[in-house]
């Protein structure tokens, strides 16, 4: 098969199993794509609430910066931890011969992006009410977003290999996620990070994406460059050598399973 007709064949069936993935979940769902954005709105509530009323944070615009940064994590944290089952949870495609198995991780983030981009429009909501004006800066979304599915699908694939054999993967994983939504700026604002501990925190890359999002959306700002080069980097050399792990533990896939 030619590389050109390879590629054309892997879009066509990310397409088709990324619409077969939506089409399952919301199968007799009376809410549908509702209940994807249920809990990060129930979360909102709840932690606008605390930090605007209780502990107030002095944060202006609280709401829809709280907003930004729990829907980027909510795709990150669901994509991921979803990822990790990718392959125990799809046993019959695993096992069909001339599958390309590297493809089902793909799948997993990919629906968790489209998840994003449909629950976006909220966030343009957030904003016009709030009369923060959107700037030429949001041109710079999709570059963002490509960062955040490389990072993603990175750390995804290696996962997904050792869940394989390790089934106790998924819940270190939620352990880690959990914690990560702790240490990540989802409710505060980085600065308040005292300067000792700085470097150590800025080492987390969803620190940056999520700056890099506040600062399009909430500031109409470009955001600051060479980090968002430096997660690049790193995100193409954890995808390639995270790659490179799933490919050589894939010839396990069918026994283990």
């Amino acid at each position: 098969m030619k590389a050109s007709h390879k590629l054309i064949y892997l879009l066509d069936l990310l397409y088709t199993l990324s619409a077969r993935e939506l089409k399952l979940r919301y199968k007799r769902s009376i809410l549908g794509f509702g209940w994807s954005l249920l809990n990060p709105l129930a979360q909102l509530v709840v932690l606008s609430f605390v930090f605007r009323l209780i502990v107030p944070l002095g944060i202006p615009h609280y709401t829809v910066f709280l907003f930004i940064g729990m829907l980027s994590w909510t795709w990150f944290q669901a994509a991921l931890y979803q990822a990790t089952d990718s392959i125990t949870g799809n046993r019959e495609l695993v096992r069909r011969p001339g599958f390309q198995i590297a493809i089902l991780p793909v799948i997993t983030v990919n629906t968790h992006l489209v998840h994003y981009i449909l629950a976006f429009p909220v966030v343009l909501l957030f904003l016009g009410f709030n009369r923060i004006h959107i700037t030429g800066a949001v041109l710079l979304l999709p570059i963002v977003w490509a960062l955040q599915f490389a990072l993603t699908l990175g750390l995804a694939y290696p996962l997904a290999a050792i869940h394989v054999v390790f089934r106790d993967t998924q819940y270190l994983l939620g352990v880690f996620l959990l914690l990560g939504f702790y240490i990540t700026p989802i409710f505060y604002d980085s600065g308040v990070i005292p300067d000792q501990y700085q470097v150590i925190y800025r080492i987390n890359p969803m620190v940056h994406l999520i700056g890099a999002y506040r600062s399009i959306l909430l500031d109409g700002q470009i955001p600051q460059v060479m980090p968002l080069i430096l997660i690049g980097i790193f995100s193409g050399l954890l995808l390639f050598f995270g790659y490179r792990f799933f490919k050589r533990g894939s010839y396990r896939f069918v026994e283990e399973l």
